[in-house]
């Protein structure tokens, strides 16, 4: 089969696009026939070195993928050959087959399609836990999103909005505030041209900012900082603006507010019966057509590192796709 290959950390022009052995299927797992890979800002950092997990190599990136089950390994018995679904493969999705735990692999429903399947794992479901289990956010509460154009951020916007939240969106061009609106941000604000502590004060009238969901880190992240409720919840999700801020923790003790990391992967890990019930109700939010995976662009595979320096560069607004 074809795929993605990393064979040390590196620039992302390293990755090789090759022939390599079809998975074997294995008890309790699928493989499954990739016909859809998401990719995410993580995958870029992974293949350079710079993840929280480094993998031995030779390895295929890709963690989300959506296809048809090619086979079902011993002592699998809810799922089928030839079923369409969705998985979480932690690694080997940017392939066209991928070895996946049958723990990890759900149906896709008949209305969604392929390529928005396989972008709705990882960006939903993080937004999904981090406002949840995290924050455990509150109707009528403030909800700041930041990078709120790009996948993850889009889809804190909607589930924000699902869950009774004011909204507030920040980005960085009105494009993205358009689409930030057209989602269900109440608040837009372009950090480029206001001041967002002063803006944040300004809509929140002075109390301060319940729940943030931090994509962006560096100036973005402090400014948050500064701009918390009492029992406000800080959620540091990602740095896709690149530079890892250190925090002030005083500011925590004085305005009285939690700085909560968000690490969706490993909650997938210490909580696969939580992992599962949070599919099941973004499932059926998306059915319903209460949230919705915007693909901004779907390349063939072997444009994979044109999809994820799209990616890491913040020019994409949704999902990328890659299809084998």
């Amino acid at each position: 089969m074809k795929a993605i290959v990393c064979e040390s950390f590196g620039p992302l022009d390293d990755l090789q696009f090759k022939d390599v052995a079809d998975p074997e299927v294995k008890k309790g797992h699928v493989v499954v026939n990739v016909e859809a890979a998401g990719v995410n800002f993580p995958d870029g950092l992974l293949v350079q070195g710079l993840y929280q997990m480094q993998p031995d190599f030779p390895f295929i990136p890709g963690n989300e993928v959506a296809g048809t089950i090619a086979q079902v390994g011993e002592g699998v018995s809810h799922l089928k050959e030839g079923q369409r679904v969705i998985a979480l493969s932690n690694l080997g999705g940017y392939a066209e087959k991928a070895l996946i735990p049958a723990t990890h692999v759900m149906p896709l429903p008949d209305p969604i399609h392929v390529n928005e399947g396989a972008a709705l794992v990882t960006a939903h479901a993080t937004a999904h836990h981090a406002l949840k289990q995290r924050a455990k956010l509150q109707p009528g509460e403030t909800l700041v999103v930041t990078g709120a154009a790009g996948g993850t951020g889009l889809a804190a916007v909607q589930i924000g909005k699902i869950m009774g939240a004011k909204v507030i969106a920040v980005c960085s061009t009105e494009e993205k505030l358009a689409l930030a609106k057209e989602y269900g941000a109440d608040v837009l604000i372009n950090y480029k041209e206001k001041d967002l502590k002063e803006t944040l004060k300004e809509v929140t009238g002075g109390k301060g900012v319940d729940v943030v969901y931090e994509c962006v880190g560096g100036d973005t992240f402090h400014a948050c900082s500064r701009s918390m409720a009492w029992e406000g919840r800080l959620l540091v999700v990602g740095f896709a603006g690149g530079e890892i801020p250190k925090f002030p923790v005083n500011l925590a003790l004085v305005k009285g507010y939690s700085v909560m990391g968000v690490f969706w992967g490993s909650f997938t890990q210490h909580d696969p019966k939580g992992f599962a019930e949070n599919m099941q109700e973004l499932l059926m939010w998306y059915v319903q057509g209460k949230v919705k995976v915007v693909v901004d662009e779907a390349l063939p595979l072997e444009q994979a590192t044109k999809a994820m320096a799209k990616v890491m560069n913040r020019e994409v607004k949704g999902k990328m796709v890659l299809v084998p």
